[in-house]
């Protein structure tokens, strides 16, 4: 018996933990961990736009342009992700000929939309009002005002909470499995079937999302002390 063999047999022995599947799965969990990333990021970056435009809509003084903007944070806030991803994808996006991963791409953009626009109607409004009224006495028109002058400085103040929304969306795009998308929680699932074992599939899993999220922190906490968000 070679010294690779004894050595899985011992922690077979002590563990319980079977290295073969580990060695034999882990390519397949590598690929998923790309679609993990790849619909996470979507839901990040499109969500962050989206949560601008709906954040700048809550903003607004007129009641009636304010009401659908308030609508859509109420809803995508206040029902599980879990729902709005059957929701989308099977009620909407497989109809109009969409696969899995753009379905998990959109319900994640939109529902961080939702959690991102709070984010920025809070940063906004916690920029002294005397910013805006001194950039008009400067001659410069509302949007000058806030793309220039509180958008930059909210956006400091915002970091902080951005960066734990990414982490929670990140966390939150394994519920893509329930619609067939190939990411770590669906081959989770799939080697478990396969194997009849429980830990060793659901061990990867949880080291890979924990290497994102830690990942991700230190992402933050750079850019914070890049930043000097304070």
């Amino acid at each position: 018996m070679d010294a690779w063999t004894s050595f899985k047999l011992f922690i077979s022995e002590y563990t319980g933990f079977n290295i073969d599947i580990i060695i034999t799965w882990f390519p397949i969990f590598l690929k998923a961990a790309g679609v993990t990333l790849g619909i996470s990021a979507a839901g990040i970056v499109f969500g962050t736009i989206l949560g601008l435009f709906i954040g700048l809509g809550k903003l607004s003084s007129i009641r009636l342009i304010r009401l659908p903007f308030e609508l859509y944070v109420t809803i995508f806030r206040g029902t599980p992700m879990l729902v709005q991803m059957l929701f989308i994808h099977f009620g909407i996006m497989q109809k109009m000929g969409f696969n899995p991963i753009t379905s998990a791409a959109v319900t994640l953009t939109l529902n961080a939309g939702a959690y991102i626009a709070e984010i920025f109607r809070a940063g906004i409004q916690s920029i002294d009002k005397g910013q805006m009224e001194a950039a008009r006495s400067l001659g410069m028109t509302k949007v000058q005002a806030m793309k220039d002058i509180i958008l930059p400085q909210a956006f400091k103040r915002m970091i902080p909470p951005l960066g734990n929304e990414s982490i929670i969306l990140l966390k939150d795009s394994s519920v893509a499995m329930v619609i067939a998308v190939p990411e770590i929680t669906y081959y989770s699932r799939l080697a478990q079937s396969n194997t009849f074992s429980v830990a060793e599939p659901y061990l990867m899993a949880a080291v890979f999302y924990l290497i994102f999220t830690i990942s991700l922190s230190k992402l933050v906490s750079y850019l914070e002390r890049r930043l000097d968000t304070g």
